[in-house]
């Protein structure tokens, strides 16, 4: 049971490259972002221990453009949304984790149970040469894809459904239903992003999704397909696992959002 008297509790955002760590959570080797961002906190708090919530815990490989946590620091310091972002980025050091914004919350605000929405973003390089700026953080398709079509198929699995056919075999979720609020495809020059967002979703559901969306893509399969694929309850019915490299938890909304006009 929580102290309250003892605790202030800090909303912070973070960006970071997955690339070398071995997701959000705390592993019994490798670095995490969870393990990387209590360090830090505790360093802050002048040795205390300082744990953390996430809004969504992203696999090794996966990167965040504005990933959420709550961390619970002694009531004893005194702390400002800059002394936090600055602190903890500083004691981040040399890793590719950065915290760009801090607010203080209630005690009753949770960074995972308070988000009202989660957004992500996939790229795709979709070119005959392999990346160079961004390997590591596309996935590179040589053969040609018809973003159009991909874009159809995207929209048949917007609003409720069980997906099932779209969720890692050992997601551990009690219930396979999701609402899927947005679903889109589009190309940019030799890139084709695909983006999504609903109030949560199943453990590789996006990478499930986008791995189908890209058979689409090819010409393998039709729209009609991914429908078929979604009924049949069942994931050996979709595609295959897109990579991590090429995905990025880009948002959590939160309302009120704590983050806005939080001062320097």
């Amino acid at each position: 049971m929580t102290d309250e008297a003892a605790i202030q509790r800090w909303a912070v955002k973070i960006e970071y490259d997955g690339a070398g760590l071995v997701g959000w959570q705390r592993q019994s080797s490798g670095l995490s972002v969870q393990a990387l961002l209590e360090e830090a906190a505790s360093r802050l708090a002048g040795g205390a221990t300082v744990g953390s919530i996430t809004a969504g815990r992203t696999d090794a490989g996966v990167h965040a453009l504005a990933q959420v946590a709550h961390l619970d620091f002694p009531t004893g310091l005194k702390l400002t949304p800059h002394a936090v972002r600055e602190g903890l980025s500083f004691h981040l050091k040399p890793h590719a984790v950065v915290v760009v914004d801090a607010a203080a919350v209630p005690l009753d605000w949770s960074a995972r149970f308070s988000a009202t929405w989660r957004s992500y973003r996939y790229r795709i390089l979709n070119r005959r040469a392999r990346p160079a700026l961004v390997a590591g953080h596309v996935w590179h398709v040589k053969s040609p894809l018809n973003a159009e079509r991909m874009n159809e198929a995207a929209s048949l699995l917007l609003g409720m459904h069980d997906f099932t056919s779209f969720r890692a075999v050992a997601c551990q979720a009690r219930s396979p239903l999701r609402t899927l609020d947005h679903l889109a495809v589009q190309r940019d020059g030799d890139e084709i992003l695909v983006t999504a967002k609903a109030r949560s979703f199943l453990h590789h559901q996006v990478r499930n999704m986008v791995g189908t969306l890209k058979l689409v893509g090819t010409g393998q399969w039709t729209p009609e397909r991914v429908m078929q694929a979604l009924a049949a309850r069942d994931r050996s019915a979709a595609g295959p696992t897109a990579p991590a490299e090429g995905l990025y938890l880009s948002g959590v909304g939160y309302d009120p959002d704590p983050f806005t006009q939080v001062p320097n």
